[in-house]
């Protein structure tokens, strides 16, 4: 049985971030997480050296994995961004320089959107890999990033399986289904393994997955964010210029005032709102055509008419939906000429229309804490 106190002895051979104090007296080692034989942990070290110090995390790693009943370590390094110039030691960005760092940000890829949701169970994952292959089947080349890191429901959702390929140095290529380009933690850690990562680490590992993935051309990369404000929308916020946010969000008003905090988040840090979706809007009784708002009905068109923001469309609760997501089977795909499929090609244009127009097209935000 593999233990921290083991972990930490097997760690004290290697040198922390100053190249000499053992690494668990460093300062530097975040909590060790084990769970089962898997261990993740992460490392503190200023940004400005993360090159240079990338071999002592492939040390801390290989030395972890040499552990008997040890199948797999994840080792990240996490730091914080140096304090930025004042504005008269750097002025800001021109239109040349400000298009130079998006593309810098993740290259090959022209729009990130974020599919966010102020709480969990609205829907939001189905919504973003049914909006994915509504945009791919729209002609665009689309990636999904599954950052909800604590639940991961991309590999159910798309049905696939597997590790990403090394494609060189630390790059991985993504996983591929239903023409999606996938990237997901799920593919990287057993399905059943608990995800008890700190906010360090759940920000160092999407900022692995957006920038050490092989993504190709795209024009579009969806991103399926962890429910909430916290530090993994941040992260999205501070780490690439998102082009906007869709917000999933139920009918009813305990789902639409946490969606009310989700607008409220994005436009904080300057990130355009794509609009509200409207998911499990009402219910059809498959026998006797009988219509049942469950959760209530058209609570998130009026929200985003009061909040200003566009209003993307209705998706309702439906048996069939549920049954093809459960089964790898996305509607879009497996059902393309159905109902449920045209209301997503229908939110589809609506994104894809505002992701061309101008205003979405600008460098990323530099966020403020007051």
């Amino acid at each position: 049985m593999v233990t921290k106190e083991i972990v930490l002895e097997r760690l004290a051979a290697i040198p922390g971030p100053d190249g000499a104090t053992p690494l668990p007296r460093s300062g530097a080692l975040s909590e060790i997480v084990v769970s089962g034989d898997r261990v993740y942990f992460s490392i503190a070290i200023d940004p400005r050296r993360s090159m240079e110090l990338e071999p002592m995390r492939e040390a801390a790693e290989a030395a972890v994995k040499s552990l008997p009943g040890v199948a797999g370590a994840v080792v990240t390094l996490t730091s914080e961004r140096p304090p930025a110039a004042t504005p008269a030691a750097r002025p800001a960005p021109g239109p040349r320089a400000a298009a130079a760092q998006a593309k810098a940000a993740v290259p090959g890829v022209k729009h990130i959107i974020a599919v966010a949701s102020g709480k969990g169970g609205v829907g939001k994952s189905t919504t973003a890999a049914n909006l994915a292959l509504a945009l791919r089947r729209l002609g665009l080349a689309v990636g999904v990033l599954d950052a909800d890191i604590y639940g991961p429901s991309m590999p159910k959702l798309l049905a696939l399986k597997g590790k990403p390929q090394i494609v060189s140095g630390r790059t991985l290529r993504p996983l591929e289904g239903y023409g999606l380009k996938v990237m997901s933690i799920g593919f990287l850690v057993e399905e059943e393994a608990a995800m008890i990562w700190r906010g360090p680490m759940v920000m160092s590992a999407i900022q692995q997955m957006l920038r050490e993935v092989d993504w190709g051309e795209l024009d579009v990369l969806v991103v399926d964010m962890p429910p909430g404000t916290g530090d993994a929308q941040l992260t999205m916020a501070q780490a690439v210029p998102l082009a906007g946010a869709v917000i999933v969000s139920t009918p009813q008003d305990l789902a639409l005032i946490d969606a009310r905090r989700g607008v409220a988040m994005f436009r904080k840090v300057e990130v355009p709102v794509l609009g509200l979706v409207e998911n499990m809007s009402y219910f059809l009784c498959p026998s006797c055509g009988t219509r049942s708002d469950i959760f209530g009905h058209g609570g998130a068109r009026h929200e985003a008419e009061r909040l200003g923001v566009p209003f993307l469309g209705e998706v309702p609760l439906d048996m069939e939906i549920r049954e093809k997501s459960d089964a790898g089977l996305p509607v879009v795909v497996t059902v393309p000429d159905g109902p449920h499929a045209a209301t997503y090609l229908d939110i589809a244009r609506r994104v894809r229309d505002a992701l061309m127009g101008e205003a979405t097209r600008r460098a990323a935000p530099r966020i403020v804490i007051e």
